[in-house]
């Protein structure tokens, strides 16, 4: 809770309507006067609407006070009726999509517990308790229980889960920006569907700082037919971001030119006595700036650390508390970190790299300062010269309140289909009474009784391709007519496998005598041999053995530039973020009111002079020769995954009319045609080529759709539960998993090609590599779009980093860099 100047007398907290037994509520208010707090409008609202018995969304600032706001009134209760400690019945469930986040909450709502003589059981559940506490909990759940929405599906699993739940009265759902929507989200969903049938006079609050649309948000966490509430704040916490600006910009700039060069101008800017976080985009960044801020200043070791969601648990722990305690005054971290952890004692943020998008530098810059009302500031560090020009576009955004929207979305059938087998897993289920109950999650409430029907074949005998295979006969009806587990062992099976977060075989990483420092993707460790090094955990390290599911290691005192890679490293921008920079690049004048922008205005006035800057309604075609062959360059500036749906859509198009081969490159800002022979690209460029209209023939036409779709459905396979990562005592790995959802596919593609997995692997296909809704939008726009067309001697600016970016495919660094210079030399002067 954030420290306020204003006192009030404790009976002030009481709402404008009793809400609860008076000596309880002045209890409370005591408790919080000796904090030096007083209750915001926003938390005695919540507290109100929870005593009306409503449910729905608390949708305030970082740092604000949203979980006292969400727990006070339930905790209000347990004082009013206190349990005795030895009684069973959960009566608060706390749900956190971050491990992380769940230590925070429960020391949080321990100290007032304990403060105010509650003596109940609190415990946090997630995949870091330990053993012998999650088997106790299986019998016997505390009062209050904070926990992760995978953790929480895991419960519902086991038989006696209604008795179990029965007695919950309140259900918070933390970071519901980062749940709602998705797949996690709809598996939370189905989960409080279930629970609300099992108690019914439970409420569900979802908390978040960041949303475009709360009333959806909202929506989505109190289920169909269920009025939701939605608490604000008038709480203005403004968000500053400043750049670190290079000493030069090329007129010429390329991905990754400017990449470590920025790393003294960031230490230089570092105070080591201020507590410091370094957000990168992915967990290679962090290893790699981590060590590069180390090597640059020695004499930080022990004040510096490094955290993301790989390193142990233990590791990240320490890190944590380095935070709190101020031992650590710096630590390089990805999204581990942003999220609601809370560390006041934070007073800078810094972004390496551009951040892509508006939601992701509110939350991240609200790591800082995280107390009520206080301003936040982050500093954004370039890796190329055109991430400024990213930089001031969020900037603008920001000032004026943009939040993206998120895509929700509907009916995936690979999560019903895990929640029916956990169903059965648990109670057991009669099919009518669980169609009704799934309904009402707002993510299937369109859900036909045929869908229902067709998923619940799939997982009772295989449905029309599996049946004569005994393994997927997971579920059977008893004489009753539940249908149960149809054996102890799938069940258990099933539970080792519970959850829809999608990532590579992970392998634990472990010194041959010590300690474990976290888990490593396969994909990358399997290319190692015995005595290669790489740097893992900001430490050299020397692989030794592979054995199972775990990578042996030693300290190595060599050095390796060698760092872990993981998948996912290319974050696009977001739609509205596109917009903003759209709309930056047609004012000219805001030019020289932003630093970044006037940082780069040598980019920008060499692109006008050569070619041209596009407005907001145009859009820019630059076409040129050189040794290479035919170029077009288009600049939608929409983004990495739309452009990458783009290209090949544009080149089918283009061959339909002509017949010719080409090679694509995209990136944020644009794409690249390269054709050997000569093609009348202007001649074909008019609005009517970027019609939306067959935009999914043309799609299916120009995109290898099916492989996609084949590599989506291992995802959905092991969701669904037609392949398993983990059995008792052994583990799947990632080869043997795509041999078996490779094989399903292709019998399902044969013989079921209105298979609904096949059908839904095809959508998150076009979405998840091309964010296909986005693309239709996309084309909507450019065929309404002034198409400036220029012809030029050589590439421009803007092009440059297109071209640079197919050259490195095949060159190494220093040669990338050789043939840049090159370049740059040769088309120096216009």
């Amino acid at each position: 809770m954030p420290r306020t100047s204003a006192k009030k007398s404790p009976a002030n907290i009481q709402p404008s309507e009793p809400i609860g037994a008076e000596a309880v509520w002045a209890k409370i208010g005591a408790w919080f006067a000796q904090q030096g707090w007083q209750p915001t409008e926003f938390q005695r609202a919540a507290w109100l609407a929870y005593q009306k018995k409503k449910s729905g969304l608390i949708y305030v600032p970082t740092g604000s006070g949203k979980t006292y706001a969400a727990v006070f009134a339930a905790i209000a209760e347990l004082l009013q009726n206190p349990p005795h400690p030895k009684d069973d019945g959960l009566h608060l469930l706390y749900i956190t999509p971050l491990r992380a986040l769940s230590r925070d909450v429960e020391k949080s709502i321990r100290k007032p517990c304990d403060d105010l003589g509650l003596n109940i059981r609190i415990e946090t559940r997630t995949g870091d308790t330990k053993a012998s506490l999650r088997r106790k909990q299986q019998q016997r759940l505390p009062h209050i229980l904070i926990t992760t929405p995978e953790s929480f599906a895991l419960l519902l699993s086991y038989p006696g889960a209604q008795e179990q739940f029965r007695q919950t009265r309140c259900v918070v759902m933390d970071e519901w920006h980062e749940l709602a929507g998705g797949k996690r989200g709809i598996l939370l969903e189905l989960g409080l569907a279930r629970l609300r049938k099992m108690a019914p006079a439970v409420r569900t609050w979802a908390l978040s700082a960041t949303l475009a649309d709360p009333q959806t948000a909202a929506r989505l966490a109190v289920g169909e037919g269920n009025k939701a509430t939605i608490v604000k704040a008038d709480i203005a916490r403004p968000v500053f971001l400043r750049s670190l600006l290079p000493e030069r910009v090329d007129a010429f700039p390329w991905a990754g030119h400017l990449g470590l060069s920025m790393r003294d101008k960031l230490v230089a800017d570092l105070d080591i006595e201020r507590s410091t976080l370094i957000f990168t985009n992915t967990r290679y960044q962090a290893e790699k700036w981590f060590q590069e801020i180390l090597d640059a200043r020695p004499e930080w070791a022990g004040l510096i650390a490094l955290h993301h969601g790989s390193l142990d648990m233990r590791v990240r722990e320490f890190v944590e508390a380095g935070i709190k305690s101020g031992a650590l005054k710096l630590v390089v971290c990805t999204s581990s970190l942003d999220l609601g952890v809370d560390f006041p004692q934070v007073e800078r943020v810094y972004q390496i790299g551009s951040p892509k998008g508006i939601a992701r530098t509110v939350q991240r810059a609200g790591r800082a300062r995280h107390r009520l009302g206080e301003p936040c500031e982050i500093a954004c560090v370039p890796t190329h010269a055109l991430e400024l020009l990213e930089f001031a576009a969020t900037r603008s955004a920001v000032e004026k309140g943009e939040v993206e929207k998120r895509p929700f979305l509907q009916k995936p059938f690979d999560v019903l289909a895990q929640h029916l087998v956990s169903c059965a897993t648990g109670d057991g289920f009669i099919p009518e009474d669980l169609f009704a109950e799934v309904k009402t999650a707002h993510s299937f409430c369109n859900l036909t009784w045929q869908e229902f029907v067709w998923v619940l074949a799939l997982v009772e005998h295989g449905g029309e391709n599996l049946h004569a295979y005994g393994e997927y006969h997971k579920i059977a009806r008893d004489e009753a007519g539940t249908f149960r587990i149809a054996s102890p062992r799938l069940g258990h099976v099933h539970r080792m496998n519970i959850g829809t977060i999608q990532s590579d075989a992970q392998l634990e990483v472990k010194f041959l005598r010590g300690k474990t420092l976290g888990m490593i993707e396969e994909g990358f460790i399997s290319r190692l041999q015995k005595g290669d090094r790489f740097v893992f955990a900001g430490r050299t390290l020397e692989l030794f053995r592979m054995e199972e599911a775990r990578v042996l290691v030693r300290l190595s005192e060599k050095t390796s530039r060698a760092i872990t890679k993981w998948p996912g490293s290319r974050m696009p921008i977001s739609e509205s973020l596109s917009a903003e920079i759209r709309a930056l690049l047609s004012d000219r004048k805001r030019w020289h009111e932003s630093a970044e922008l006037s940082a780069i205005e040598v980019i920008l006035q060499r692109q006008a002079e050569v070619s041209a800057v596009p407005a907001a309604h145009q859009l820019l075609a630059e076409i040129c020769r050189t040794r290479e062959g035919h170029h077009l360059f288009l600049y939608p500036f929409e983004g990495r995954l739309v452009h990458e749906g783009l290209a090949p859509l544009l080149a089918y198009r283009f061959a339909r009319l002509q017949k010719a081969s080409f090679s694509l490159t995209v990136n944020d800002y644009g794409m690249e045609f390269l054709c050997r022979e000569a093609f009348p690209f202007q001649e074909v460029l008019t609005a009517a080529f970027f019609s939306p209209e067959n935009l999914a023939e043309d799609t299916l036409a120009s995109l290898n759709i099916s492989n996609m779709a084949k590599r989506q459905f291992r995802d959905i396979a092991r969701i669904t539960g037609l392949v398993n990562q983990n059995y008792p005592g052994r583990r799947n790995l990632t080869r043997q998993l795509q041999a078996s959802a490779s094989l399903l596919f292709d019998v399902f593609q044969r013989y079921e090609p209105d298979n609904l997995l096949l059908r839904q692997a095809e959508r998150e296909a076009l979405d998840q590599f091309f964010e296909a809704s986005r693309l239709q939008r996309t084309l909507q726009r450019l065929s309404s779009a002034e198409i400036l067309l220029r012809q030029l001697p050589h590439p421009t600016p803007f092009g440059f980093p297109l071209l640079t970016e197919r050259v490195s495919s095949h060159l190494t660094n220093e040669s990338i860099a050789d043939r840049v210079a090159k370049l740059i030399k040769q088309w120096s002067d216009p």
